[in-house]
């Protein structure tokens, strides 16, 4: 596995970027641009999708070297689908975020990715876990990453309550995409969320002249 990581891995393209996941009151949001950079300055692509489906109600979102990122979401998929077949039952959120930590951790000299997993279980329900770079895996009630999220860690602090609704969480979380991408230079283009419950998922595409202005631009 390691060998494979390596080979995938192509140097430069980064995904400077916006990344957050906020649970609510039946579920989960999972968030982030659509920018990706290379060396902080150049943005190679305005259209990259950095929300990856893992598993039927299971997401991660990235950051960080985008083959690396790429790399691991692929080895991911597979041994969580694996894990699915043996267990005979859809994989826990917290087991899929484990996943990811052990590939990012077994490969911690070689990986430049960061990930946030997010989803819904029978077990836990709406769950959001941080696995930062090196392999450390937290979990939290949301969580935001990227070179955007230091532009928002005020607004996140003082907006984000617990048992929010699903119509209060979607607005927290495009509203603190929106600041992060009018302030980051890379990170923009249109905002992707992935709204994930019990019933199912709901994506949702919001263009970046639609997302709400909090200042002159």
């Amino acid at each position: 596995m390691e060998r494979h990581l390596m080979d995938s891995k192509i140097k430069g393209v980064s995904t400077g970027t916006t990344i957050l996941a906020v649970t609510f009151n039946g579920g989960v949001i999972i968030g982030s641009d659509s920018r990706a950079s290379i060396g902080g300055y150049y943005v190679s692509s305005k259209t990259i999708n950095k929300l990856i489906q893992v598993h039927d109600r299971i997401f991660c979102c990235i950051a960080g070297s985008l083959a690396d990122a790429q790399a691991v979401t692929k080895a991911a998929k597979f041994q969580i689908s694996f894990h699915s077949i043996q267990m005979e039952s859809p994989p826990l959120v917290k087991a899929a975020a484990s996943v990811l930590k052990e590939l990012c951790y077994n490969n911690k000299e070689e990986l430049q990715a960061g990930f946030i997993t997010a989803g819904w279980d029978r077990k836990k329900g709406p769950q959001v876990y941080t696995v930062a770079l090196g392999g450390m895996l937290l979990s939290q009630p949301f969580t935001i990453g990227g070179s955007g999220s230091t532009y928002i860690y005020g607004y996140a602090d003082a907006k984000y309550k617990p048992d929010m609704s699903k119509e209060e969480c979607l607005q927290f979380a495009t509203n603190a995409l929106a600041l992060a991408m009018g302030r980051d230079n890379v990170s923009g283009g249109v905002a992707h969320l992935v709204v994930i419950t019990e019933e199912g998922l709901e994506h949702v595409v919001i263009p970046g002249d639609k997302l709400p202005k909090f200042h002159d631009e």
